[in-house]
Formats: C-alpha cells, structure tokens, sequence
C-alpha cells in the first residue's frame, strides 16, 4: 500500500515514517508540509492511503477533500487532529476515518490498525 503523509509538523511526519516503515506492506510514497505540496505530491505518487493533518496550512481552500478525489478517485483519507473536536468535520468533509494525535496516547496503534484492516 503507497502512503502519503501531510502534516506540517515535521516530528510527527518523522514519527509516522517510522510507525509505516516497520510495516513490509506499506511503502511512505511522498510527504508535504501544506496543500500545494499535497496536491502535487498526490498527482505524483497516486497514494492508495492519505495520512492528513486536519490542520494542514490551506486545507480549507481546497474546499474539502474533493479536488484530492478528482486527482486519485480511489484514495483512502484518515484525517489526524490533536482536537478530538474536529472528527465531525473532518468525516463530513469527506475522510474516510478520523483519529485523534495525541502521541502520548495509542495514536500511533490506532493508525496502524485503520491501515492494516
């Protein structure tokens, strides 16, 4: 499975890179640290599976998460957020799963099983 990640959090990229490459299954196609990089970045790779920082600089101009579906229709979108608030709008605007970050937690498990099943 081809992963793209998109945070501007460069620890939490670091952090997730790890977590995927322990998986033989899942290959880390391409990063991007805002909506522009994410944008090219899917059109380059066409990822089957988005890591996405619901906070990600400019995420609100793409107007959901349409124009990343028109770019690569079969792609999968787990939307991540340290609010556990932003679930509701981050699965209305079209992620297919939400998980709440905070690392100090099972983050980091809870990603890997959304993946694997």
């Amino acid at each position: 499975m081809r992963v793209l990640l998109a945070d501007d959090q460069p620890r939490v990229r670091f952090a997730l890179r790890v977590l995927l490459e322990r998986q033989p299954e899942l290959k880390v196609v391409g990063e991007a640290i805002a909506v522009e990089g994410l944008l090219v970045q899917t059109e380059a790779t066409r990822p089957d599976l988005l890591l996405l920082a619901w906070e990600l600089p400019g995420l609100a101009a793409v107007g959901s998460l349409s124009a990343l579906r028109r770019i690569c229709p079969g792609l999968f979108v787990i939307a991540l957020s340290g609010r556990p608030e932003a679930r509701r709008a981050a699965l209305a605007a079209g992620a297919d799963a939400f998980v709440s970050r905070h690392f100090r937690t099972n983050a980091p498990v809870k990603i890997q099983r959304r993946i694997v099943t």
